[in-house]
């Protein structure tokens, strides 16, 4: 395995990449990502821990969806337990994969407890509870300076588990080469990464626009709501698709599983 840079212009053809894929598979990749959805929502609802433990499944997730999109870019049906396919190659791969998730979710959650110095915890309350975003929250000065502080400190964090997993799996590293590796990657690609990020953003507030003036146009508020989530969820599909391009062009090397 070696890590390769790519030119700045790649990261939009990995969206490219990703959609044309997506559009292989379109109901299993949804269906995926619905499936995840649900379980982290299922995990939210536990008493104790259960954020923390959703928010640890997430490194997990992630691979299991860019496992999907292979198997969508190899022109094979994506079943259901690519999801857990992490945990589907022995008890020390596995421990590796909980031990992933448990670093992922902590500094996470030291991400949302940086953030209450500036709205008293507001911002972070409100995530870790699943609340609604009302318009007082989106008002409140201390509450967009918490916010717009996690967002700039979970661009570093994401770096570190963004191949992470991927690695683990397919090349066979180790837990802290695995985040090490996946940290420079993402940093010796960062030009690409931007334009990456940067058209998934656009592409996401094209739709909204475009679904709102759709229901301008018909005169019917709650159509845009109505189809505002399919779409969401299947942008949200496509761009986890579009992630496993993104490892496969940042390192020289076929994976060593299938």
């Amino acid at each position: 395995m070696k890590l390769n840079v790519v030119k700045a212009r790649q990261g939009s053809t990995w969206v490219r990449q990703g959609i044309r894929t997506f559009w292989r598979q379109p109901l299993a990749l949804s269906g995926l990502f619905l499936l995840f959805m649900a379980l982290a929502s299922i995990s939210s609802m536990l008493p104790y821990g259960g954020t923390f433990l959703g928010l640890m499944f997430i490194p997990a997730a992630s691979l299991g969806l860019m496992a999907a999109a292979r198997e969508a870019d190899l022109k094979r049906f994506p079943m259901p337990s690519m999801l857990i396919i992490g945990f589907k190659q022995g008890a020390a791969q596995s421990k590796q994969m909980v031990l992933l998730g448990f670093f992922y979710a902590l500094l996470f959650c030291l991400v949302l407890a940086m953030s209450t110095l500036f709205d008293n915890g507001d911002f972070a309350r409100m995530y870790m509870a699943g609340g609604n975003l009302s318009e007082e929250h989106i008002l409140n000065e201390h509450f967009q300076t918490a916010a717009l502080f996690s967002m700039l400190l979970y661009l570093p964090l994401s770096s570190l588990f963004w191949h992470a997993p991927a690695l683990m799996h397919w090349h066979a590293q180790p837990l802290v080469k695995s985040i090490f590796f996946s940290f420079m990657a993402c940093w010796a690609n960062w030009r690409a990464f931007a334009v990456f990020g940067l058209t998934w953003l656009s592409i996401f507030l094209m739709t909204s626009v475009l679904l709102s003036l759709i229901s301008m146009v018909f005169d019917e508020g709650q159509l845009s709501l109505t189809l505002m989530l399919p779409a969401m969820l299947m942008l949200a599909s496509m761009f986890f698709t579009s992630s496993y391009y993104s490892f496969r062009d940042c390192f020289v090397s076929e994976p060593v599983l299938a």
